[in-house]
């Protein structure tokens, strides 16, 4: 299938922005400062060439300062996809799981882009999480998948990309502690990419549409829910 020109919104915090080795076009504009590789968005991009990325990250944000910048940084660009992927902060900061659930999903519905084109990303562990803020996290991600079943949302699990085979609570590849290192943006970047490569297929098969939560028309009753190895 031949690539159609593509536009990505990538909506989030620190490990959209590309943390700790590079600062996304809002943090040093215009186009932004250091190592590309650092950001998943490169990947994505890189496998595929007409897919612009639009680098929507700011290190430290939660889901409420994320949300308050949809206007500006989504509806505003009309994207194909947006790609969601918020929470840490909230977590680290002890907000509470109801006050991230509901950012997230005021999030999916304000931004304008239809439900099978949203993919919500699961939200990524850190070294130095203690046992409540890694239970918050499991229970957010249970609830992003569940989310994404309920109303057609593209499911993108990248907590599994980058966590540790051993220990999923910890990062498999990370300089900081606190974010992937470039091996880890890498395998970020080719999960989201696959999941749109599946959500482009399934464009030239039209299912009989359903109404979900957002009252939109959505194409399926399941998400695409795509980890690193691709399986479902």
């Amino acid at each position: 299938m031949t690539d159609r020109i593509r536009t990505i919104v990538a909506l989030g915090d620190s490990t959209t922005a590309g943390t700790p080795a590079f600062l996304s076009p809002l943090e040093a504009p215009p186009n932004g400062r250091g190592d590309s590789e650092s950001q998943y968005g490169y990947w994505v991009n890189r496998a595929h060439p007409t897919w612009v990325v639009l680098n929507r990250g700011v290190n430290g944000e939660r889901t409420d300062q994320i949300l308050g910048r949809v206007p500006r940084d989504v509806v505003t660009e009309r994207p194909d996809y947006l790609v969601v992927l918020a929470g840490v902060n909230d977590v680290y900061q002890g907000r509470s799981f109801e006050a991230i659930r509901a950012n997230l999903l005021t999030i999916y519905r304000v931004a304008g882009v239809p439900p099978g084109r949203t993919v919500a990303a699961t939200i990524l562990p850190f070294n130095s999480m203690r046992f409540e803020q890694a239970e918050k996290i499991r229970s957010l991600n249970t609830w992003i998948l569940e989310e994404g079943a309920r109303n057609g949302l593209l499911v993108c699990d990248t907590n599994q990309a980058v966590r540790d085979r051993n220990n999923p609570d910890r990062l498999g590849s990370t300089r900081d502690g606190l974010h992937p290192d470039k091996a880890g943006y890498r395998a970020m970047g080719e999960a989201v990419a696959r999941v749109i490569e599946r959500a482009e297929s399934s464009l030239s098969s039209p299912q009989r549409p359903r109404l979900g939560r957002f009252g939109r028309r959505v194409r399926s009753s399941a998400p695409l829910v795509l980890h690193p190895s691709g399986s479902r």
